[in-house]
């Protein structure tokens, strides 16, 4: 295809393992690994939907009003989910990155945020794409080049994929102590509960079904390593396993009931994100990084057969 819609495709390789990056929001449109797709792909001639993929900087999730306050002033910016009356995902996922660096299987992207309205600060993003014998990882870099400090978070939006199934006919573990509420209306936080004899604990392995999901989840178990993991297995046997670091206290887990038809529970949003959903107002794990200082986080996936 000449012109896809996602612009420039950086393809990676590395044995058995392919992943593809986009130019247009920096993301991740597919990796899949002995043929079988670890992570969702969408087709190169779409337009991506539901974040697909995309890094969402300089914050995930929703922020109530687009209004939040930092050093005593008060900002606005666009509401990009105007239905519920939000700004959603940050700023950076219809913006073209360039390849900075790039090697058989790695890749190095990266734009720089300059000032807007409603975020008058400046920030430069590195996002390394890397397989390995561990599957793919993602490490995220963002530098405050401006002169002054600025609030920051940051998540990435990839969907586990099932296979050839849909998401209803797998299992899934991963072991979160909470859930962060919301509301029905604008699905903004609206409190938390403990996951224990709830049936959004998936500490133990189980399936799915047609539960709904679109909630936050933290106080994750973790590895000595500091590693917190959640694993989908697919009825072919095949299962698509995703980390986080320290640096990510809180995983969106996402069904995907709101996108179109073909694309309804395929596959499995499983969000890192550093801060809380609407964290520009709450402050909740929101990273006041100072003029010169990087804040770093790294998540990756593989495929278990």
């Amino acid at each position: 295809m000449a012109h896809p819609p996602s612009g420039e495709q950086f393809e990676i390789v590395h044995g058995e393992q392919r992943a593809v990056v986009v130019e247009v929001g920096g993301g991740l449109r597919e990796y899949a690994a002995n043929g079988r797709p670890v992570l969702q792909p969408y087709p190169v001639e779409a337009i991506c939907d539901g974040a697909h993929g995309a890094p969402l900087l300089p914050w995930p999730n929703r922020l109530a009003d687009g209004r939040y306050s930092f050093d005593g002033r008060e900002y606005q910016v666009a509401l990009t989910e105007p239905r519920k009356h939000n700004a959603i995902h940050g700023f950076l996922r219809w913006r073209p990155w360039r390849a900075l660096e790039r090697g058989p299987a790695w890749v190095v992207m990266g734009t720089r945020l300059h000032p807007l309205e409603g975020y008058p600060f400046m920030l430069d993003v590195r996002l390394e794409y890397a397989l390995g014998v561990e599957g793919i990882s993602v490490d995220t870099v963002a530098t405050n080049v401006g002169e002054r400090a600025c609030p920051y978070g940051a998540g990435q939006h990839p969907y586990m994929s099932p296979g050839d199934a849909p998401i209803d006919e797998c299992t899934l573990q991963f072991a979160a102590h909470t859930r962060v509420l919301t509301d029905a209306e604008r699905q903004l936080p609206s409190g938390r509960e403990s996951v224990a004899g709830t049936e959004y604990d998936f500490a133990v392995a189980r399936t799915l079904g047609d539960l709904r999901i679109d909630h936050a989840f933290t106080d994750l178990e973790r590895e000595p390593s500091g590693r917190a993991t959640l694993r989908l297995r697919g009825p072919d046997g095949a299962t698509a396993e995703l980390w986080v670091d320290g640096s990510y206290p809180f995983l969106e887990i996402y069904t995907g009931d709101a996108l179109s038809p073909e694309r309804r529970r395929r596959g499995l949003g499983v969000e890192p994100m550093t801060c809380a959903p609407n964290a520009f107002q709450s402050g909740e794990g929101l990273i006041r990084l100072e003029p010169g200082e990087s804040a770093s986080g790294r998540w990756g996936a593989r495929l278990l057969l």
